[in-house]
């Protein structure tokens, strides 16, 4: 059972990033006391708000709150019940938007995987995969999908190994999966330049399958674990009880074994110092899952690297409207796009970023800010 307060202070950062209303969070929210079943649980109180949604007329939105109610995994029948709400909502507002998604079902080694694709019929984009971290659902970031065809980009929505419906295992191979994906798209569309925007534990997979598949012409993330997480036993020891259940749960160990089963997907200075292709990174200063000392790698050792840093917690959730602006300006730059559009988005990202750095400083103390100005 999830500790409620953590999942709470959880919920702001994927509510902000799934654009779920700030009120309807913290009315959800203040409703919560326990992560049972019923009246005031966690996957009460967001099935119940999700259920209010889709009786509006508003399926999009109740698949979002069903995919809260579902968070950090399926662990029993109430989750799984919200996990189907989630994609029932979200296919019927598909079907009801006309929205440019189509189910795929991959037949990988390791069994079928789900995913949603956009633009697959057409020529001459960027192909993109896009994949959230260790509690992200597919449904989550379709959506985005369909904001990246504005720009020419062809994308694939799938789920890390073990969340969601994926039935791949989570083990110190799943980096293969990526390519394994790939194989199974190259029949529709031509795979030979691809790009991973890949975020948090999934980053990692793309850095791993980086070096060993041609395919994969750049890389960009928001908080992909690189070392520490997976060597460091001191730093897991001090990660957020739902990030090490959740491990667990892809894993299939307990929270006390997991340790053990992650050290050898550590990356080494000298894997990272092969990655010949460029790789876009969010970092966030304060961040509790990913230790500073993975940045000082990535710095140190990856020879293309275009790095952002926010003050911040995990996944930048005070930054998310930056965030998605700027990965998809740093993935049509590495594929060499130019157009009005694509333009017009790098004038949006500066004028973004220079907002940003003015909040940023704005909260720090005045030292704090006349050593540590920049991002």
């Amino acid at each position: 059972m999830n500790d409620v307060e953590e999942l709470k202070v959880f919920a702001a950062v994927h509510a902000r990033a799934q654009r779920i209303p700030a009120r309807i969070r913290r009315r959800v929210v203040s409703q919560v006391d326990h992560d049972g079943d019923g009246p005031g649980s966690w996957v009460g109180e967001w099935s119940a708000a999700a259920r209010a949604a889709a009786a509006g007329g508003a399926p999009l939105l109740a698949a979002r709150l069903f995919t809260m109610a579902r968070f950090p995994y399926v662990d029993g029948p109430a989750r799984q019940s919200a996990l189907e709400g989630a994609g029932r909502e979200f296919d019927q507002w598909r079907a009801a938007s006309g929205a440019d998604l189509q189910e795929l079902t991959l037949e990988l080694p390791e069994g079928a995987v789900r995913c949603w694709a956009s633009g697959l019929a057409e020529r001459g984009g960027p192909l993109v995969v896009l994949m959230g971290g260790i509690v992200s659902t597919k449904e989550q970031w379709a959506p985005t999908l369909l904001r990246m065809r504005r720009f020419g980009v062809i994308g694939v929505a799938a789920e890390m190994p073990r969340a969601g419906v994926n039935p791949v295992p989570y083990d110190a191979k799943s980096w293969r999966m990526v390519s394994a994906l790939l194989d199974a798209l190259d029949a529709t569309v031509d795979t030979a330049r691809t790009y991973a925007m890949m975020m948090s534990f999934s980053g990692h997979l793309a850095l791993r399958c980086a070096l060993d598949d041609p395919r994969i012409s750049g890389i960009v993330t928001v908080g992909a674990p690189v070392r520490g997480v997976f060597a460091d036993s001191d730093w897991q020891r001090r990660l957020p009880r739902v990030t090490l259940d959740t491990l667990a749960h892809l894993i299939g160990t307990t929270p006390d074994e997991v340790g053990p089963h992650l050290r050898d997907r550590a990356l080494a200075p000298g894997q990272l110092e092969d990655l010949d292709i460029p790789l876009s990174y969010v970092a966030s200063r304060r961040d509790e899952i990913i230790p500073a000392g993975d940045i000082q790698l990535l710095k140190r050792h990856v020879r293309q690297l275009d790095l952002v840093e926010h003050d911040d917690v995990h996944a930048s959730p005070r930054h998310v409207g930056l965030t998605g602006p700027w990965l998809l300006r740093s993935l049509l730059r590495m594929h060499g796009s130019r157009s009005p559009r694509t333009a017009a988005l790098g004038a949006a990202v500066s004028a973004l970023r220079a907002g940003h750095r003015l909040a940023d400083l704005a909260r720090r103390p005045a030292a704090d800010a006349d050593t540590n100005g920049g991002s």
